[in-house]
Parts: C-alpha cells; structure tokens; sequence
C-alpha cells in the first residue's frame, strides 16, 4: 500500500495539481470579493480555521494523523505560523487594491526572492545559469512594479503592489523556514500547525476591528477556508505521483485561471506591461526549474507544504 500512495503517475500527479492552482485562485477571488467589506485579519482567520476540518479528515484516512500533533520544534512551527500569516495578510489586503492577474504575477517571484534567501541563509551556492535566472527575474518584477512605483505612494494600487511584493518575501522565507523544519518533523504537523497558529495569530486582530458578515458573507468565508484546506491536500497529494520538477511548470496556469475570472467576475484586464513582466519572471523561475532537474534536486517534500497563495 505504501509504494502505491508514492508511484510514478503523473496523469493524476498533473490533473491534482492543475484542481489545486484553480481552487487557490477561486479562492483568491472570493477574498478580493469581500475586500470591501469584511477587513484582511478577518477574512484570514475564515481561511485558517475552516481548512482545518478537511485537512485533519485527509491525514486520519491517510493514516498520518498522529503526526500532525508530534512536533520536535515547537517554536519552528510558532515562527512558521508567524511569516504564513503575515504574508497571507497582505495578500489579502493587496487582492482588495489590485487586479487578480497582477496580484498572481507578482507572486511569481516568489522562488526568485528564496534562491537569494537560500544562499544568504543556508550558503547554497548560486552558479552562473541561476544569477542569471535571479537577474530575469527580478528584471520582471521591476517591470511589474514601475507604474505603482511611480505614483503617490498613498494611491491604493501603489499601496496594494508593495503588500504583495513584502507578501512574496515573506513567503520566501515561509520556503526556507519549512525547509528546516521537514528536516526534523513530519509534513503532516506542517501543515496542521501552520492552520492552528494563523487562526489563532489571525484572531488577534478582532481587537482591530472585525464586522459581523451577513449570512452570504459568512457562507462566502466558510467557503472560502474548506477550498483552501481541499486545495492543499490536492497539491500535497500530487508530490505523491509525481516529482517537483516535472509539476513546477504548472505553476503558471494560474495566470490564465486569473485573467479568466478576473474578466468575467471583476471585469479586470492585465496590461502589456504586466504581461512583460510576468513573462521575465517565469521565464527566470523556468531556468531555475532546469537548472534544479538537471543537478538532481528534489525538494518536493518542502513544496508540498507551502503556503499556497495564501
């Protein structure tokens, strides 16, 4: 049974992780569309608290539910829970101020920034081919980032950038953060306790100011939590039946899910500049990709537990 949950199909590896980056963008959508009206903390704590139920059935029918409660570095996953939760916040204060195509392109940089992180932080060495890489990459979110950059830094949009852009860093340090911790405790306690300490982190902030939603709205956030709970065990599951290398690619179809519902559900279209930018970006995150199969380096396990989009 055991060889079975861990082989080779990457039909059903490919078709979870493409059900995954859908569930996370719809996901996104329904936090840009309750932005207006229900605050950030708020909307994170639904998020957190009502993915924990899916999650925790998937491990006891997965048998690994004794280990999502044995943990050898508690204040790992408490660090953990901090940087998860501060970049799914701004996230979900940049999706109110900007287009959901833009928010998605942004995020692409996400691996570019933890390369740098990796070698600054755990003396990975960088060659040549993945200067390179970094250099595209950061060209790109350059490119992405001008326009907001050249505006009144209390415009929304420009506001809404720089949350996003600080919610990509942050995450690079969620990626290599959780790669230390996989190193001494099991996937599964990654990411129940990342779910428990956003909820209770992210509960912090009623003391903010938190609005009582109406029985839509609180359907909305319900929602909203279970999709992000089902979409990770739909991206942990496919690591499963097949390797990082072969799905990193996949990555970039949530751009076309975001310009679909961005037009139709908010009528956003993403510009040429933007369009130029993100294709920098990914195409620097694809030699990264290449460089990392050819060296043989697979760090499926970590990817499998990161926080996703937020």
């Amino acid at each position: 049974m055991a060889t079975s949950l861990t082989s080779h199909r990457p039909m059903l590896a490919i078709g979870l992780k493409l059900g995954a980056l859908f569930l996370f963008t719809s996901m996104s959508a329904l936090v840009k569309a309750l932005s207006d009206d229900i605050p950030a903390g708020e909307m994170v704590f639904f998020r957190s608290l009502f993915a924990i139920p899916p999650i925790l059935i998937w491990l006891s029918f997965t048998g690994k539910l004794e280990h999502a409660f044995k943990v050898k570095r508690p204040m790992g996953h408490v660090w953990r829970g901090v940087l998860g939760t501060t970049a799914m916040g701004l996230t979900f204060t940049g999706l109110g101020l900007l287009p959901l195509p833009e928010v998605t392109a942004i995020g692409y940089a996400t691996p570019i920034f933890t390369l740098v992180l990796a070698a600054l932080m755990l003396g990975e060495k960088i060659r040549m081919i993945r200067i390179g890489a970094v250099a595209l990459g950061l060209l790109g979110v350059l490119i992405m980032l001008w326009p907001r950059l050249g505006a009144d830094l209390s415009d929304a949009a420009t506001i809404g950038a720089l949350c996003i852009l600080l919610a990509t860093v942050a995450r690079s340090f969620v990626q290599i953060h959780i790669r230390q911790l996989v190193a001494v405790d099991h996937a599964a306690a990654i990411v129940f306790y990342f779910s428990l300490t956003a909820t209770l982190l992210s509960a912090l902030t009623a003391f903010g100011g938190w609005v009582m939603p109406t029985p839509g709205q609180a359907v909305t956030l319900v929602l909203m939590g279970f999709i992000g709970g089902v979409a990770q065990i739909l991206v942990t599951s496919s690591y499963r039946f097949g390797q990082a290398s072969m799905l990193a690619p996949y990555d970039y179809t949530t751009m076309l899910f975001a310009i679909v519902i961005g037009y139709v559900w908010f009528d956003e279209l993403p510009t040429l500049v933007m369009l130029a930018g993100a294709t920098l970006v990914i195409a620097g995150n694809v030699v990264v990709i290449w460089r990392e199969h050819q060296l043989g380096l697979e760090r499926g396990k970590a990817r499998a537990v990161t926080d996703p989009k937020s």
